[in-house]
């Protein structure tokens, strides 16, 4: 898909950048409407990703670490759907539902990034969407020009 978007100068030129979406199949994903990850140009957004198994049930309730690694796979899968690596993350945001086990959720952000360490936020809100979750990630990649 080809979207428009402005080329940020009053020239009246519109820049055409190629759309490109995925989808894991989570069951929010319809509900809400949105895909798992967008391809821009050279821009990738990994939406918010959740614990959660194939049939949609949260994974591992109440191991922090295990629901951090489960998000890190599914990031990791709808990068490689665009033709992305761990390695061209450049900034995620983990949102978790108490700060006070960050280390478990930060071993695992360590893991998933050994040697390739992006930006990161980690910031504590009330709850998510199933009150089994503990974490969700979010993720931005640049990747080179196709």
């Amino acid at each position: 898909m080809v979207g428009r978007a402005g080329n940020g100068r009053d020239t009246g030129e519109e820049l055409q950048v190629l759309f490109q979406r995925v989808y894991s199949g989570a069951p929010w994903e319809t509900k809400v409407g949105y895909c798992r990850a967008l391809r821009a140009g050279n821009m990738i957004f990994v939406t918010g990703t959740a614990p959660v198994t194939a049939d949609g049930k949260v994974f591992a309730p109440g191991d922090a670490y295990a629901q951090a690694r489960r998000c890190f796979d599914t990031i990791r899968d709808a990068l490689a759907s665009l033709g992305a690596t761990m390695g061209d993350v450049t900034r995620t945001r983990m949102f978790v539902t108490d700060i006070a086990r960050w280390a478990e959720y930060g071993r695992a952000h360590a893991e998933a990034f050994a040697g390739n360490p992006p930006t990161t936020s980690m910031v504590e809100v009330r709850s998510l969407i199933d009150p089994e979750m503990l974490i969700e990630i979010e993720a931005e990649a640049v990747v080179s020009p196709r």
